[in-house]
This record gives structure tokens, sequence and C-alpha cells, in this order.
């Protein structure tokens, strides 16, 4: 499973499209900007996950800033497919069931779990290390929150 470490400072689902010049852009969303988890015209360390959950890439460093629509333009780096995929969206509904294991504690002392291509699940009442069995209350793009039925 991917370790995310304290110093995430967003995560969200992207495309990431070819500039015409040998680059790539990843669009940052706005609620981004606007929330201030990042801000336009600085520079991040950005980490890519597959649909399968593992982190990607093969070494390679890339700078990457951003303009002032928050865009992320990418100077080389490795290359590979990712748009076009037909399996976008979240992998979970409202009121489905899912067994799984919380990996990290959010900043309020939430449980956090990940699931399908990375999608993060928050667990309110969870502990690190717990593996329950959560009913899924609310889903967002990129993020959902759920309920311990049992552990």
């Amino acid at each position: 499973m991917v370790e995310v470490t304290e110093s995430l400072t967003c995560l969200f689902t992207a495309e990431i499209e070819a500039d015409g010049e040998g680059g790539y852009v990843l669009s940052v969303p706005k609620r981004e900007i606007e929330h201030g988890a990042v801000v336009a015209g600085e520079t991040y360390r950005v980490a890519m996950i597959d649909p399968d959950g593992r982190a990607t890439g093969d070494g390679d460093r890339t700078r990457t800033s951003r303009g002032s629509n928050g865009a992320a333009r990418s100077g080389g780096g490795a290359g590979g497919g990712g748009a076009g995929r037909a399996d976008s969206g979240p992998p979970v509904k409202e009121g489905e069931v899912r067994d799984v294991t919380i990996e990290t504690l959010g900043d309020k002392g939430d449980g956090i779990a990940k699931i399908e291509r990375g999608y993060v699940v928050i667990v309110p009442d969870a502990e690190l290390g717990d593996e329950v069995t959560v009913e899924i209350t609310s889903v967002r793009e990129n993020v959902s929150f759920a309920s311990v039925l049992g552990e």
C-alpha cells in the first residue's frame, strides 16, 4: 500500500495532458487554490499514484510550476498513459459496505484508508491500524466519508 507522508498538502484526481511542447499539464482543481492547500506560482513535489494504488515513476525529477489558473506545467520526466481511462470517478457509492484498513490519521484524528486507485475514505472514530467494516455515507470526487459498522 502507498505510504502517505505527514507533509501531504492535498490529494486530488486529475488527468495528465500533453501540452504540445514536449511537456505535460496537470490541472490543479480550483478548490485547492481557493482553500489555500496550494498557492498559484509556487513549486511543489508531485507524486502520481496509478489506479491500483501504487506510486509510479522511475526516479526522474521534474520541475513543476503553476500559472495563475492553477495548472501545473512539467518540463520533462517519464511519459505514460492515464488519459482516457474508463475507470474514472469514485470507486464507491453511498450506502456501500467495505472492509478497510486505517493507514494513517488525519489532522483532526480521523482514520484514513485508501481503496482502489488510491481513493481516500475518511473514517471518524477509527484508530491507526484498525481493520474495520464501514458504510460509505458521503461520496465526493476525491474522497468519501464512512461510518464504522464493525471491526
